[in-house]
């Protein structure tokens, strides 16, 4: 068993001792049912020839079709894949969605490839795993680097292959091209929903002090509605950097700012805002930290570091099983990412059943239907949490796991 699937198992571990299972069904979980290694070869705009390591893992179908997305980095492992596999196989059982988890890799960096290269990988990936995914088999979406375009890519491909219009094959697509109204902010607002329903009871009010780590596609989105309920953004980072602002943050210039120069750090320098060391923003002074970069990013060396009442994961494993320890006894209270980042996969799963069914909703009714699923999902994992005396991301895994062994039988 890989060194990341192995760490992520020990909560599925944690969460049977709190229900009475035959143990020895946890053991069709500690590795995945099935993992595709390829090699993509594709011609550069030079003539010549690059190949590229790829991943696609199907963790667990008991629930339905595989569902997860494809990122494309230079450190994407297959330790990587099936990791975020098996973390969508619980997530999408919390969410009581009908879908096992999924996904998929390459092993690159987009950013040293043009536009036409970046087409011709995304075609590539799909002329390879064509016989792994499928409408009612394993649906993938974008993740890290990859992008509504990508997807765009790799439906038209897959249309060729099988040689029929199949939008139900990939999530994410342009709306021209069946996508869903309501994808691109799914995972900020769904997090946003879930933070919604429970402030009260975590004692967060107007006004109370946000740090942002991570200031892409989610943290920017969750920026965005956090200062429109009355919270005060004081912290962000991105790739680059990070900035900090004890009097808040203008969200709307900010955008502009990093729009324009591609980084967060260009906003400082101008009311009120500075420069702070990236590795900061964690031990910022405030009261929700958003965690909404990579993985691992709090960890036993810096847990102590966190100056904030509740953290709000919106990346997948920010928080290692150490520093949950870590931050359980100093009484932080962790929205966890299986239930709190899970906006975009529900928004997928509508995508998905729009696809099918040829008619497509608003964006009212995309928003309505989500807050209903986050917060029925919530309160029960909230319920879970009282009753047994436990922390929310043992109650969501408990949640799930009450779900895939209800499968089962």
């Amino acid at each position: 068993m890989t060194r990341k699937l192995k760490k992520a198992l020990t909560r599925l571990v944690d969460a049977g001792k709190h229900l009475n299972i035959d143990p020895t069904i946890l053991k069709k979980w500690e590795f995945p049912q099935e993992t595709t290694h390829a090699r993509l070869t594709i011609r550069m705009d030079d003539g010549s020839h690059k190949h590229f390591r790829a991943w696609r893992c199907r963790y667990d179908d008991t629930r339905g079709p595989t569902k997860g997305g494809i990122r494309y980095h230079q450190s994407v492992t297959a330790d990587e894949v099936e990791t975020l596999a098996f973390l969508m196989t619980a997530k999408c059982a919390v969410m009581n969605l009908p879908f096992g988890g999924g996904k998929g890799g390459v092993q690159i960096d987009p950013s040293c490839l043009s536009k036409t290269e970046l087409e011709r990988l995304a075609r590539r990936y799909v002329q390879i795993f064509a016989k792994v995914i499928g409408p009612n088999r394993d649906i993938p979406a974008p993740d890290v680097n990859t992008n509504k375009m990508t997807m765009a890519w790799m439906a038209n491909e897959y249309d060729s292959i099988v040689g029929e219009w199949t939008p139900a094959v990939i999530t994410g697509k342009p709306i021209s091209l069946g996508g869903s109204l309501g994808r691109d902010d799914a995972t900020a607002r769904g997090g946003y929903y879930v933070l919604g329903l429970m402030a009260k009871d975590l004692g967060l009010i107007p006004g109370a002090r946000v740090a942002v780590q991570g200031f892409g596609n989610a943290g920017s989105y969750i920026a965005q509605l956090l200062e429109s309920a009355g919270y005060k953004v004081v912290a962000v980072s991105d790739s680059k950097g990070a900035i900090c602002c004890p009097a808040g943050l203008d969200i709307k210039k900010l955008n502009a700012a990093k729009e324009r120069n591609g980084n967060v750090t260009s906003f400082a320098g101008s009311d009120g805002v500075s420069r702070i060391a990236a590795d900061e923003l964690i031990s910022v002074d405030c009261e929700l930290l958003v965690l909404a970069a990579l993985e691992d990013m709090i960890h036993a060396g810096n847990a102590a570091n966190v100056k904030a009442s509740v953290i709000l994961e919106l990346a997948n494993s920010p928080i290692t099983p150490e520093a949950d320890e870590i931050l359980k006894n100093r009484g932080v209270v962790v929205l966890p990412d299986i239930l709190a980042n899970a906006g975009g996969v529900v928004v997928s799963y509508f995508e998905w059943v729009q696809n099918r069914q040829g008619d497509y909703w608003s964006i009212e009714d995309i928003h309505a239907r989500l807050k209903t699923k986050m917060e029925a999902e919530a309160a029960a994992i909230w319920a879970c949490a009282k009753d047994k005396n436990i922390t929310l991301r043992n109650a969501a895994y408990v949640h799930a796991l009450l779900r895939l062994v209800d499968a089962i039988y």
